[in-house]
């Protein structure tokens, strides 16, 4: 009795077993089933534009200094003590004003003395010469005589320009800086007096890329600001250096700009925008639509309400987006959002923004 009641409950072991894992199995398949409708059946949701032309200017940011328009340092151009000083520090002055005066008392003396010798031999030419007149003296006599009076004349030229010397000039109207000597400093030609600078006008130098050098021109207007300033600025080019610099490979541009009210400090960074060009009808696109490839860049097109691989040629950008210049036309739909999920062929459902 005990045998039969084994096998029974074997026997029901056994058929539990098997409908227990048929149950399963046919849940699993379910399960796939069901997955696999979902997947052919949802669309991916993404954001698109509507790509069309607009006017854009593209131009390169670059950094640039503030130079003055004329600066040097004023030197003596003789030794000797400064006797005045006919300039207050951080002044305007005008060019042509004496500024330094250096103690002339020895060389005015010198000067004295060739003029009593110009006046003696002034005096043994013009006797020489009636003496010739009456052959009283030989032509060669005379010739020395008149020798003497000119070396004379020469000497004093020679004591007047070095007297010129004792008086330092501002070679142009511009402001003085902080003085390096006081009166009665023994100065040489060696000596810094102070610097004199012009800044109505100030020079605005930075360098391009060797790829944009054939874009420059004299007279192009390039804009800038420095810090510190909400104002913006404007310099027109007026110079470049012939080549190319070998090591940086740019070249170096310089352009002017007006100062009359000296806001502009020589030596400060600017900020320079050099424009490039101007297209009336661009293509513009945002930034995180573009997929970085191996060959280039990619986007993805609406077409038939499938998402499209297109490659692209991109420009110049703004800070959100960017110029493509070649790969679609004006009235394509833009994907933008969700792009590095997609895949070619991708099943979309596209809501459009305002660009």
């Amino acid at each position: 009795m005990s045998r039969k009641v084994a096998v029974l409950l074997i026997s029901i072991l056994i058929i539990v077993g098997a409908l227990i894992a048929y149950r399963i199995i046919e849940n699993q398949k379910n399960a796939e089933a069901q997955d696999a409708g979902r997947g052919k059946s949802a669309d991916a949701k993404v954001y698109g534009i509507v790509a069309h032309g607009e006017p854009f200017s593209d131009y390169l940011s670059l950094t640039g200094s503030i130079e003055p328009n004329e600066i040097i340092t004023l030197r003596s151009e003789i030794s000797g003590i400064v006797e005045e000083l006919n300039f207050q520090e951080g002044t305007t002055v005008n060019g042509g004003q004496i500024l330094v005066r250096i103690n002339d008392a020895e060389l005015r003396a010198q000067l004295a003395q060739a003029n009593t010798r110009n006046d003696l031999a002034a005096e043994n030419e013009r006797r020489a010469k009636l003496l010739l007149e009456k052959q009283a003296i030989s032509q060669e006599e005379y010739d020395i005589a008149s020798a003497d009076y000119r070396t004379a004349q020469s000497q004093i030229n020679v004591i007047e320009a070095q007297l010129s010397k004792t008086q330092v000039r501002a070679p142009f109207s511009g402001k003085v800086g902080l003085r390096d000597i006081s009166k009665g400093s023994y100065i040489t030609p060696t000596t810094d007096i102070a610097q004199l600078v012009n800044m109505n006008k100030v020079k605005l130098q930075f360098s391009i890329p060797e790829k944009y050098a054939s874009r420059v021109r004299n007279g192009i207007n390039v804009k800038f600001t420095v810090q510190e300033q909400a104002d913006e600025f404007v310099a027109t080019v007026y110079a470049t250096e012939p080549a190319i610099d070998a090591n940086t490979r740019t070249l170096r541009v310089r352009a002017i700009a007006d100062n009359h009210n000296y806001i502009l400090i020589p030596g400060t960074f600017a900020n320079v925008v050099f424009p490039l060009e101007t297209i009336e009808q661009g293509l513009l696109v945002p930034t995180e639509a573009l997929v970085p490839i191996q060959n280039g860049k990619k986007l993805f097109v609406l077409k038939n309400g499938l998402a499209r691989e297109i490659l692209v040629e991109t420009g110049g950008r703004t800070e959100a987006d960017v110029l493509i210049t070649k790969g679609i036309s004006e009235g394509d739909t833009i994907l933008t959002s969700g792009v590095m999920a997609l895949r070619e062929g991708s099943t979309v459902d596209v809501t459009l923004c305002s660009n």
